[in-house]
């Protein structure tokens, strides 16, 4: 029998974004994950505190997630702050795009967790920063 998967499962959460970013808007995407940075995820071991998504080629990458070496991995082991590919559509990422560039908006990772089929999500909030005084 398979072993059952952990649906809706929050791995990490950035408490500090919703303070320092006005969000103007949420989305989810996937991300792409090798299969020790999956393993090091269900057993909660995750901080996106200092992370941001940024655009590159076309393509969105979340830069400065911190997923920790899985201990039973070995040689096979992955290095623990690399970027990682984030999946959206194509006219997604598009707008995103554009909205970082020239209203000086900022992909924030909001939330790290696994949906109901047990799938890697990423929860990114669009928004600007907030000045001292905000």
């Amino acid at each position: 029998m398979a072993p059952k998967r952990e649906g809706g499962k929050l791995v990490a959460e950035n408490r500090k974004a919703r303070f320092n970013y006005d969000i103007e808007e949420k989305l989810e995407a996937g991300i792409a994950l090798l299969g020790s940075e999956v393993k090091s995820l269900r057993t909660g071991k995750a901080n996106i505190a200092e992370s941001y998504a940024a655009s590159e080629g076309g393509e969105l990458y979340l830069i400065n997630a911190h997923i920790a070496e899985y201990t039973q991995a070995g040689r096979a082991n992955h290095e623990p702050t690399r970027r990682r590919k984030l999946l959206v559509h194509r006219r997604e990422m598009g707008r995103l795009a554009g909205a970082i560039k020239k209203e000086g908006m900022t992909l924030v990772p909001l939330k790290l967790y696994f949906n109901a089929r047990g799938i890697a999500k990423v929860e990114l909030g669009l928004g600007k920063g907030k000045k001292l005084h905000d």
